[in-house]
């Protein structure tokens, strides 16, 4: 709740504090954008760190004007929350740790300390101290809405950058004209079995496919999920209109389908990848002999 003003008619330190904000707004900004947490975000232009710490300010001063400074989810930093965010991604991008965060942002409060106190100085020396405990609370409170924001950036990058190595480790190839394949390598969970899926339709659309090979010889062991994932990626594949081919069951996860109660009677299957191959030629109209010379002896 905003603090009234006191019996002498001063207002209380968060108002104070708000007011405080708003008029040295400029001063601190230009400040800021010389700190770490800004000037290492901001590379091209000064200005736009300026300009950053300029929105920042503008938020401290509304929170600290409705008297919530203790309050992270206080409304004055809704609108710096992206600000935050960006910023927090980038830091995150750059390898800075939380702790390096939380220092840089601790690191702002010094020079708004500085011109508090500065603005205060004809003042009482006990309302100095609480408008700078005030400013202190709100700082802390600005470093928590940063390191929060830290938090799910960096998740999300992590998880953005899992995906893309499991876009990596799962390629597609295109091994003939209207035929590719995905070869399977490692254990497959349902994360990768969905971006399987993903991946391979997508390169059914886009080199408009006949036949979809999955070779799963490099896949150590199935499960029924993994199988499950298969079977959907096989039907997906059709109703985009390519047939698609699991090749390299070897015996070990044969014999796990089998005992799983798993039927692959509706999917095509052949032993290896280059059967896989000879028969989506075949198919298409191919005629495949054997070279009776790469036979012979040298």
């Amino acid at each position: 709740m905003p603090e009234q003003q006191t019996a002498e008619g001063r207002i209380g330190p968060a108002e104070e504090v708000g007011d405080f904000l708003r008029l040295r707004r400029e001063q601190i900004a230009q400040r800021w954008a010389d700190a770490a947490v800004f000037r290492t975000v901001f590379t091209v232009s000064r200005d736009e760190a300026v300009e950053a710490g300029r929105a920042v300010v503008e938020a401290l001063a509304a929170v600290a004007s409705s008297g919530r400074v203790e309050d992270s989810e206080a409304d004055g930093f809704t609108v710096v929350r992206e600000q935050l965010a960006r910023t927090a991604h980038s830091r995150a991008r750059a390898g800075a740790t939380i702790g390096q965060v939380s220092a840089e942002m601790d690191a702002l409060r010094q020079p708004v300390t500085e011109l508090l106190l500065e603005e205060l100085s004809g003042k009482p020396a006990e309302h100095q101290r609480d408008c700078a405990t005030t400013l202190a609370v709100l700082m802390g409170t600005l470093r928590l809405v940063m390191l929060e924001t830290t938090t799910v950036s960096g998740q999300e990058l992590i998880n953005r950058q899992r995906l893309e190595m499991l876009e990596i480790a799962t390629p597609v190839i295109k091994l003939w004209e209207g035929i590719v394949a995905v070869p399977l390598i490692g254990t497959l969970d349902s994360a990768r079995s969905q971006v399987v899926m993903e991946t391979l339709l997508d390169a059914v659309v886009e080199q408009h496919a006949s036949f979809a090979i999955l070779d799963i010889t490099g896949v150590p062991t199935v499960d029924s999920l993994v199988a499950q994932h298969l079977m959907k990626t096989v039907a997906a594949a059709r109703l985009m209109g390519a047939e698609c081919i699991v090749s390299g069951i070897r015996p070990a996860i044969a014999q796990t389908i089998v005992h799983l109660g798993i039927d692959l009677s509706s999917v095509l299957t052949r032993a290896s990848l280059a059967d896989a191959l000879a028969y989506a030629l075949q198919q298409q109209g191919a005629h495949i002999v054997a070279n009776p010379a790469a036979a012979e002896p040298r």
